[in-house]
């Protein structure tokens, strides 16, 4: 099955159904996404882009989403260790992927111990994406 790409005429495949969820997420963000939220994310902070959080896409809710730049940031914790769930993952990181986003991964404990490296990270992705 061929997968419409991302964009403004499918509403960049925001799923409806998963907006309680979503919302849910988002008032108990994880100490790792507060972070980022906090010094990097939120309010135009990255190069004037916006970012949701909690966004749903698919059958999926991505930590933050840029639709600017069809670019998903997922904050992996400890869970993403184990099989099942990096199995998953892999799903999940595909169909995104084949719906036109780009998706970077990072481990919770990067965003905890190198809060500075991971928004230089997020930026050069920006970078390259904007262009």
């Amino acid at each position: 099955m061929v997968m419409d790409m991302a964009g403004p005429s499918n509403r960049y495949h925001y799923n409806p159904y998963l907006k309680e969820k979503a919302r849910t997420l988002r008032s108990n963000m994880t100490k790792s996404e507060v972070v980022l939220w906090k010094h990097g994310l939120r309010a135009g902070q990255m190069m004037g882009l916006t970012f949701n959080r909690q966004r749903p896409v698919l059958d999926y809710i991505a930590d933050f989403m840029c639709k600017e730049i069809l670019l998903i940031i997922e904050i992996d914790g400890i869970s993403h260790h184990f099989s099942e769930v990096s199995e998953k993952d892999v799903v999940r990181q595909e169909r995104l992927e084949e719906a036109g986003f780009t998706v970077l991964r990072i481990p919770t404990g990067e965003v905890l111990q190198c809060r500075r490296k991971v928004i230089q990270l997020i930026q050069r992705q920006c970078e390259v994406l904007k262009v």
